[in-house]
């Protein structure tokens, strides 16, 4: 069953008819968050980069969207999937109501939340072979609203089923300047040495929870040092390792980028201590 403005509803049932502005305009946002055993990891963090990101596309936030409420609402909608004691996929999608053209008639907002079970309750380090490639048909605008998990993805989607046509895991996204702002499911990360870089938000990556956390996980440690910085594709085969954050798989270890290879010692200290912090969160 899905949660649809608080009302429980049969996942068949057809609730969303053509005028919805996520489906017109993309007109929408959405979080994907991971619970487990009823514990939404990271829960304050998907909620204050829900409210800031309905702030910025000037969606009404209504009254009743504190973060108690919402928590209410995910976790009850896990329960009546019979998933309180399981790993849980919850996607939470929030869009301006039905009305007017480009200009809505007014900026009132519904919400979706679905759940989905996962596989694993921790986050697991997948050392299978994983190989990546950069996507050069369609670039990332280096702006503020790519920063935003909107639903206008078809950068991602399109990413996504030429990695497929050719065998990759995964694409890297490059932003108008030719720089590398992301991959197609998630933050990148790149370790030099003892010198671990991701793309810094100015590049037009988005500000993803998992990036954070890890951000202030190696901020913590000596052995490395942490750049929010500008990193060219030619910069991709001279490193150690690159590894990929988002907050569903957690840390998932590139493997092969064109002629380079990679190991993934980092990526495993990364993924302990990031199970470590979410267990004392």
């Amino acid at each position: 069953m899905l949660n649809f403005n608080g009302e429980l509803l049969q996942n068949n049932i057809n609730f969303i008819n053509q005028e919805n502005r996520g489906l017109r305009y993309g007109d929408s946002l959405f979080e994907t968050i991971r619970v487990v055993n009823n514990k939404i990891y990271f829960w304050e963090d998907h909620y204050l980069r829900l409210m800031a990101s309905m702030r910025i596309l000037r969606m009404e936030i209504p009254m009743n969207f504190t973060m108690e409420y919402l928590e209410g609402q995910i976790l009850e909608t896990i329960e009546v999937n019979s998933l309180g004691n399981a790993p849980v996929r919850v996607r939470f999608t929030v869009y301006r109501n039905n009305g007017g053209l480009y200009t809505p008639t007014d900026n009132n907002v519904s919400f979706i939340i679905e759940a989905k079970e996962l596989d694993a309750p921790f986050f697991m380090i997948n050392e299978s072979d994983y190989e990546v490639e950069l996507f050069k048909d369609f670039y990332v605008n280096n702006d503020m609203l790519s920063t935003l998990k909107t639903n206008n993805r078809v950068i991602n989607v399109v990413g996504s089923i030429y990695a497929n046509e050719n065998n990759y895991q995964n694409c890297i996204l490059l932003n108008n300047q030719k720089m590398v702002v992301e991959v197609l499911n998630g933050n990148l990360f790149m370790v030099v040495g003892n010198v671990i870089k991701t793309p810094a938000k100015a590049e037009g990556c988005v500000n993803g929870i998992l990036r954070k956390k890890i951000i202030e996980i190696v901020g913590k440690l000596d052995n490395y040092t942490l750049e929010e910085t500008t990193i060219s594709p030619f910069e991709l085969q001279k490193a150690d390792e690159l590894f990929i954050t988002n907050a569903i798989v957690g840390i998932q270890p590139v493997t092969k980028y064109r002629k380079k290879k990679y190991v993934n010692t980092v990526a495993k200290d990364l993924a302990g201590k990031l199970n470590t912090a979410v267990r004392l969160g």
